[in-house]
């Protein structure tokens, strides 16, 4: 009987673990120049070199209190093949810079099995790969920054109206990440926006990024 009733509470255990509660996502937006200008080696993929826009870096459940889970399944495990209609939005969307040059093969896998898999109470994997391609065309921060001025092209602009562009356009204030280039300027790196747990609505951070910027930053050319 005992027995039984170790059994029974490992099975329970585990799947608290595989169903592990969060209270909202966040969700970053990568500026590809700012990636390739930093210490980071970076690689076009195979299918050339992205767009210049904004690329999605991930789609990332967190708690309040500031921690966050992941790898919470390791039995769900990435099928490009459940995700074989979204490929071609992914490559364009969702691309890695990532060396060697490769396919993103890698890139989704690690950002579901680490992530994706913390989100399954409410989102299967492809309900969270489409979650984060319809989110960024919902925040459309590439137009809404070059529709306030603030453009790539190597100039510095105040971090306070780079904050204010996004705001206006997405009704929530981001978190924003810098990088140092090797000139040691501080550079527009990530964008951070909360997402509810449906990943269908931005909210307000219940906790903000760390990010340490200047209060001027280089939103470099790509």
């Amino acid at each position: 009987m005992k027995f039984f009733m170790c059994i029974l509470a490992l099975q329970q255990l585990y799947v608290q673990s595989v169903a592990q509660d969060f209270d909202f996502f966040y969700f970053v937006l990568q500026w590809p120049g700012a990636y390739c200008d930093s210490r980071h080696s970076c690689c076009y993929p195979k299918t050339g070199k992205p767009a210049a826009d904004f690329g999605i870096h991930g789609l990332w459940p967190n708690y309040k209190t500031g921690g966050w889970p992941q790898n919470c399944n390791p039995d769900s495990q990435f099928d490009d093949l459940r995700v074989s209609d979204l490929m071609i939005d992914l490559q364009r969307e969702w691309p890695t810079l990532s060396c060697p040059s490769n396919d993103g093969m890698k890139f989704w896998t690690h950002e579901w099995e680490k992530h994706g898999t913390c989100a399954e109470s409410e989102l299967d994997q492809h309900d969270y790969f489409e979650a984060g391609l319809k989110l960024k065309q919902k925040a459309n921060l590439f137009h809404a920054l070059t529709n306030a001025g603030i453009k790539p092209d190597d100039k510095f602009y105040e971090m306070k109206n780079i904050q204010n562009a996004i705001k206006e356009a997405t009704g929530f204030s981001p978190g924003i990440e810098c990088n140092k280039d090797s000139s040691h300027n501080s550079q527009l790196y990530q964008v951070y926006l909360c997402v509810d747990t449906s990943a269908s609505k931005f909210i307000n951070c219940p906790v903000m990024p760390h990010g340490r910027c200047d209060s001027r930053v280089q939103f470099p050319k790509f």
